[in-house]
């Protein structure tokens, strides 16, 4: 059985107790720039990256060299505009010795109606995903999506150009050979995540759907291994991991959410009083 642990407290200073090199996977939503005022204080645009930079330290420290750190952060608008905050943290993080190896958008699909003077409606986020070197643990087949019906018919009759590499006309380099993808069933996905927002937990102002963590958490990591939520929330995160038979631990500062999070994984997760841990 996976074990889950939750600390109480700040994650500035709780990250100082976690052993280097030994997490597999972090996955967090910190609080945005100026959102969640009554649980977190809110933290202003200008001083994001300033405030951010000494936890991404510690995130640096306790994960595998092996492991990835999926950042889920949204720019906030200010005065009509898109604040930078989010583009200069990316910047400053690897000049703190981050790889900053790709990054993912959650596609809202059922994203919240409104009417902007200069902008639509919000529909996606970052996902942004680093790392400490270029080789790292990756399951690619475990999240492999169906070819798609296009299959079907475009393959099949095939001509002569189908059976060579075909070459880009617009000269970029890049090619295809359609036959390769005879007797295919399944593609590898696309960095655009498709789902919809819905979540069962109503204790807290922003939560990740279960099947957002539970992608990466597959594809990042493998059973028994340790995945850390600093801002656990409504522990959405550890909960999945959990199921996933996955080791989780969470740190969260609101006081009302861990007691939440307390009643949730001793009738959730059938986990017993002594793995969750108030520091």
């Amino acid at each position: 059985m996976s074990n889950v642990d939750l600390i109480f407290g700040d994650c500035r200073e709780e990250l100082k107790s976690i052993e280097s090199d030994s997490i597999d996977l972090i996955m967090t939503s910190p609080p945005y720039a100026n959102r969640r005022t009554s649980s977190y204080g809110g933290i202003k645009p200008e001083e994001y990256v300033a405030w951010f930079l000494p936890i991404s330290k510690e995130l640096l420290r306790v994960l595998k060299p092996t492991g990835t750190f999926i950042l889920n952060i949204k720019e906030p608008a200010v005065n009509g505009e898109r604040h930078t905050c989010v583009l200069e943290l990316v910047l400053a993080m690897r000049k703190q010795g981050w790889l900053w190896t790709e990054e993912f958008i959650w596609h809202k699909k059922n994203c919240y109606p409104g009417k902007w003077p200069n902008r639509f409606r919000d529909a996606w986020e970052h996902l942004f995903q680093f790392n400490k070197q270029r080789n790292f643990k990756m399951n690619q087949e475990a999240v492999m999506v169906p070819v798609g019906d296009w299959y079907q018919t475009r393959m099949r009759t095939l001509n002569e150009t189908d059976r060579i590499r075909d070459t880009s006309k617009v000269g970029s380099g890049f090619g295809k050979k359609v036959e390769n993808w005879l007797d295919r069933d399944m593609v590898y996905p696309t960095n655009v995540l498709h789902g919809a927002t819905e979540c069962g937990n109503r204790q807290h102002s922003a939560v990740f759907p279960n099947w957002l963590p539970e992608w990466f958490i597959v594809l990042f990591t493998d059973p028994n291994d340790l995945v850390l939520d600093p801002f656990a929330g409504s522990g959405t995160t550890l909960s999945v991991a959990s199921r996933l038979n996955r080791n989780a631990l969470g740190i969260e500062i609101f006081k009302p959410y861990c007691e939440n999070l307390r009643e949730q994984f001793i009738t959730v997760i059938d986990t017993d009083e002594e793995c969750i841990r108030n520091g």
